[in-house]
């Protein structure tokens, strides 16, 4: 089997170095790589010239369009038999095209995700943020595991599709707000078989401060109501649960501001919730500090998606406008 890796990249050529030196370590060697610069001003061409005597790598610039499109003019040119598809913060650890290729070749899988997790060499916020986004806790607990609600709908962060997914079901139609989920519903609905890599982890770095991690999962929340505009029966109930969470707290405060005696019953129950993830988070990462942090992590993500949620929820679906 033949992999073409496709990787968007939008000004961050740090990061494209980072991702480019794992690939050179990888145990499985029949692959490609193409890198698709999507109109950075901080064009990563240099970088990427570095690697041509270590991997297939070929480097191509675009004006900006967004990763969803990127990914696209990269399976236009690619020549593999699979197309992979990672995000530029990713490390990628050496044996995941051969747990892949083997996990392919065993399941007859024409489409796959795989799961993230944090690498030893990220700071205590991007632990935090990536525990987060993975904790059973929180609404990462529904995201690459085997035990999510409904279809598995891989992320494009780390997914992959055949040559004859491509052929028949074309590219991405949305350039983001969810054009990930979008994608794999399509190929859903075309008849191919989508399945979890368990194996195939990335360690993908997400966002370096609790300020782009807010911004990112508004991002999210908002995105989440873009896929319903297409396809209204994904609305699931536990996607509602970030926004029944933020209003519980925007309640919650103002019950203490007012002096409500059910205020002590909510504080009660809020407390219990952060010190479960406090010791979770301590249990996994073997940090305190990162244990602490994980509680603002977990509260960002929680409220900046409930709030990107409501805020789409009302303005497309409410107010029924574009």
């Amino acid at each position: 089997m033949f992999f073409s890796i496709i990787i968007p990249l939008y000004n961050r050529p740090q990061e494209i170095d980072e991702l480019l030196n794992t690939l050179t370590k990888q145990t499985y060697l029949q692959f490609e790589v193409l890198v698709i610069e999507d109109g950075s001003v901080k064009d990563a061409k240099a970088v990427v010239e570095k690697y041509t005597n270590k991997l297939d790598v070929k480097y191509f610039f675009k004006p900006n369009e967004g990763q969803g499109f990127a990914r696209n003019y990269g399976f236009e040119r690619a020549k593999g038999d699979f197309f992979v598809v990672f995000d530029s913060d990713c490390l990628i650890p050496e044996d995941y095209l051969e747990t892949v290729k083997n996990y392919l070749f065993e399941h007859k899988l024409d489409a796959y995700g795989g799961p993230d997790a944090a690498h030893q060499s990220f700071t205590p916020v991007q632990k935090a943020i990536s525990y987060a986004m993975t904790s059973p806790f929180t609404t990462g607990g529904i995201r690459g595991n085997k035990k999510h609600i409904g279809q598995f709908h891989p992320r494009s962060f780390n997914m992959g599709v055949s040559r004859e997914v491509w052929e028949k079901v074309g590219g991405f139609i949305l350039t983001r707000l969810g054009e990930d989920i979008e994608y794999s519903i399509r190929i859903h609905e075309n008849g191919f078989k989508i399945g979890l890599v368990p194996g195939a982890k990335v360690y993908h770095k997400r966002r370096t401060s609790f300020a782009q991690f807010y911004k990112q999962l508004h991002f999210f929340g908002r995105a989440r109501i873009n896929i319903y505009k297409h396809f209204p029966a994904e609305l699931k109930l536990v996607h509602f649960f970030p926004a029944v969470f933020t209003c519980g707290v925007i309640f919650m405060v103002l019950m203490n501001i007012f002096y409500w005696p059910l205020a002590y019953l909510c504080n009660f129950i809020f407390l219990l919730y952060l010190m479960l993830i406090f010791f979770h988070s301590w249990q996994v990462n073997k940090s305190l500090k990162v244990a602490f942090l994980s509680i603002i992590a977990a509260f960002i993500q929680l409220t900046a998606y409930g709030l990107g949620f409501m805020q789409d929820f009302i303005k497309r679906i409410v107010l029924k406008q574009q």
